[in-house]
């Protein structure tokens, strides 16, 4: 071989990413296949490539034999042909013989050929894999190259991203040759090169443009603790300070709002709520109901239910567009919580013992009866109320008129 040779496979080295080691075994496998189909076996057969002057030396252990009595060409040599070589041998001998590669025949050649195309092809398609499985959770950029309603297709580095419909922003737009920021989300083995999956989607995407945006994240000193996210619309992130001296929103908005705007832009003017984090559950859901400001907070432990009282004028701020704010603040706190309507609740709440109408004496018949507000009243109707003892017709739709009245 020569130094075209050389040159040819340096290329390919630094082109497909195999090392060197790992290249020289690919040849020196590839020519004992090629040994296995001229000779049936390549057990006595010792293959060596030099790289680095892109030699192939092939040698052939092989027994000397008495003229005449060669059974296999691959494993024998005849006396007087080996003594050609070196005259001290005798029958029994051990010979190392030198195997020309040219000797090997077209279509010999070409079958190594593709045997070497197919192990590089291999060998890429395992390094691609072990590559981006590395990566998996790493932010990469790209350029997009082809769209359909199932999938946009990205140009990555040396090879292709695919960014299911699933895992793009609803409201975005894309265009071939656009670049684009996507996260890797999982790498999947194929029959053909592995596929890189990414999103635009994942709640950790937002994650990792905040590390890229705030170098305290990055640096650990502001750590995220939640993420709740409806990609394209809203996203709540709650964050808290390992430094008493550091804010944490403030470090995340920045100054003038530089850090939260960058982050706003690349994800298509998202809103994006910043919440302190703390371990008090009370003072977490007043948060998380941003930009709203609760009045009441009541648990319904041990259920992770509770009810917040809204004043009645932000009641639609606090529910969002379909129903997107409580749902991202039940997902930051992990309760199910029940929005209600300041006069709504206060009404629901409202004792019995407060109703300055009732007598004392049908206060006690109702208390008896098992009523202590005057919704379940309302609720119960005339038909149960004239169960109670004392309690008429007449008697009955006079309360409900009375109670009526707190509800008009």
């Amino acid at each position: 071989m020569n130094q075209a040779v050389v040159e040819a496979i340096s290329q390919i080295i630094r082109e497909k990413n195999i090392d060197r080691e790992t290249f020289q075994e690919i040849i020196e496998q590839v020519f004992l296949k090629a040994i296995e189909k001229k000779y049936g076996s390549s057990e006595n057969f010792t293959v060596i490539f030099n790289l680095d002057k892109g030699d192939i030396e092939i040698y052939a252990d092989k027994e000397v034999v008495a003229d005449g009595e060669v059974e296999d060409p691959a494993t024998q040599i005849e006396l007087s042909k080996a003594r050609e070589t070196d005259p001290d041998l005798e029958v029994g001998d051990e010979f190392v013989e030198v195997i020309d590669y040219n000797s090997f025949g077209r279509r010999l050649v070409i079958s190594a050929k593709q045997n070497l195309i197919q192990k590089i092809k291999e060998i890429e398609k395992q390094n691609l894999l072990e590559e981006y499985s590395q990566r998996v959770g790493e932010i990469v950029i790209g350029d997009v190259h082809q769209i359909n309603k199932y999938e946009l297709r990205i140009n990555i580095d040396k090879t292709e991203a695919v960014m299911p419909a699933a895992e793009q922003i609803y409201n975005e737009r894309y265009r071939r040759g656009q670049t684009i920021k996507a996260i890797i989300i999982d790498v999947r083995e194929t029959s053909r090169e592995p596929e890189i999956i990414v999103s635009r989607r994942s709640p950790l995407f937002v994650k990792r443009l905040f590390e890229l945006e705030v170098p305290e994240i990055y640096d650990n000193i502001v750590e995220i603790k939640a993420i709740a996210r409806e990609a394209g619309d809203r996203t709540k992130i709650a964050v808290i300070s390992n430094d008493r001296r550091v804010d944490p929103v403030g470090a995340c908005v920045g100054m003038k709002g530089v850090r939260i705007q960058a982050i706003v832009r690349e994800l298509n003017n998202e809103k994006m709520d910043i919440i302190h984090y703390t371990n008090d559950r009370e003072l977490m859901v007043r948060r998380s109901m941003a930009p709203v400001i609760p009045i009441e907070i009541i648990f319904h432990d041990p259920e992770p239910r509770v009810t917040v009282v809204i004043p009645d004028d932000q009641m639609s701020m606090a529910i969002g567009r379909r129903g997107q704010n409580i749902r991202l603040a039940c997902e930051i706190t992990g309760y199910q919580i029940e929005p209600i309507k300041e006069s709504e609740y206060y009404i629901e709440e409202l004792a019995l013992s407060e109703v300055e109408e009732l007598s004392p004496a049908m206060l006690q018949k109702l208390l008896n009866a098992g009523y202590s507000t005057a919704d379940e009243v309302l609720d119960a109707g005339l038909e149960r109320l004239v169960q109670i003892p004392g309690i008429g017709e007449k008697t009955g739709q006079k309360v409900l008129d009375i109670l009526g009245t707190y509800f008009e």
